[in-house]
């Protein structure tokens, strides 16, 4: 992977979240200033104690939304939009709040970037690929969502919208944009209250609790670990052959939910069982899913020399490393 040019003040909206925490300290350790705008609605204070202990003058929490951050702020030289709401329990709890955050925190994000110019890396998800067209996910590929009806999709809806405003500003004002689409990105510090399921399922294991694989069990899915993830980001945003355009960043190696749940027991030696758990009893009656989730990785890979290198075990001991020093991260 090339090497980024480092930038001397750099923003990172959500940075006290579990992917923008791991980003602060890849920034921070390759030169920069950071400074983190989040609410702390799902952020963790404490995410950037290591940041902090490292480099105090160089990193600053400012808590607050975007949009009331954005109101007169001066421009970075590189922007990184993190923030929005995540997991699929928050999406399915309150529909209308996650969508109105994201789309709303990302208009006012894009406002302030087309006043100052600077270049933002707006953050994506795999859920905008729906219900999927075509595997492996391709980023030129169509887009296909349930009805409007469905609270499923209401993320994905939501995500998809952020990304054409987002490359639409950049190309009508002036100002770079590159748009990162995360599949399963897992690592220490991610929380399983929300719904993400490999901490939950090594939160389970480290506590003797049964693994709760929702659904049939079958789903196939691919976790990349946040570390591989967040030290593309910058180099990504660096290189203009990837301005405007969008990137899916994740690993391309797939498991299923079930053989993912009994790799978590046989790495850490945990005695817990595995038991399916109905989609309706785990999210409420009507919940879709997608059976394969798979990212076509060959663009990040020909533009940055894009190569996820940690393995899905190291990453499974990491969060349970992680658990072990902060049990309150357990819920």
């Amino acid at each position: 992977m090339k090497t980024p040019s480092p930038h001397r003040h750099v923003l990172v909206t959500g940075g006290a979240g579990f992917i923008g925490s791991h980003l602060v300290e890849a920034l921070l350790a390759g030169g920069a200033s950071v400074t983190v705008v989040d609410d702390l609605s799902t952020g963790v204070r404490a995410n950037l104690d290591v940041a902090v202990h490292a480099h105090p003058d160089r990193v600053r929490l400012v808590e607050s939304t975007v949009s009331e951050w954005a109101r007169g702020a001066p421009g970075f030289d590189a922007a990184y939009h993190l923030a929005a709401s995540v997991g699929v329990r928050l999406v399915m709890d309150d529909p209308a709040r996650a969508a109105e955050r994201n789309v709303g925190e990302t208009m006012a994000l894009l406002g302030w970037a087309s006043r100052t110019r600077s270049p933002v890396l707006f953050a994506s998800s795999s859920e905008v690929y729906g219900k999927g067209v075509s595997s492996p996910f391709r980023e030129d590929a169509d887009l296909l969502f349930g009805p409007p009806t469905s609270p499923r999709w209401s993320y994905g809806l939501s995500k998809a919208v952020d990304e054409q405003m987002a490359i639409a500003a950049g190309a009508r004002d002036g100002f770079p944009v590159v748009v990162a689409r995360f599949f399963n990105t897992v690592g220490p510090r991610q929380r399983g209250r929300y719904g993400m399921v490999l901490p939950r399922f090594v939160a389970a294991a480290c506590t003797g609790r049964p693994l709760e694989v929702h659904g049939s069990g079958r789903q196939v899915r691919c976790f990349g670990d946040v570390r591989d993830v967040v030290r593309a980001l910058p180099t990504m945003l660096s290189t203009p052959d990837c301005h405007g355009k969008v990137f899916n960043l994740g690993s391309d190696r797939p498991i299923s939910i079930e053989d993912l749940a009994r790799f978590v027991v046989s790495t850490l030696g945990s005695r817990s069982e595995v038991v399916r758990v109905p989609y309706s009893d785990a999210f409420g009656p009507g919940f879709e899913d997608l059976e394969v989730r798979i990212p076509d990785i060959a663009r990040a890979r020909r533009a940055i020399g894009f190569d996820p290198g940690i393995t899905l075990e190291q990453t499974i001991r990491d969060i349970a490393a992680h658990l072990a020093r902060t049990p309150e991260a357990i819920a």
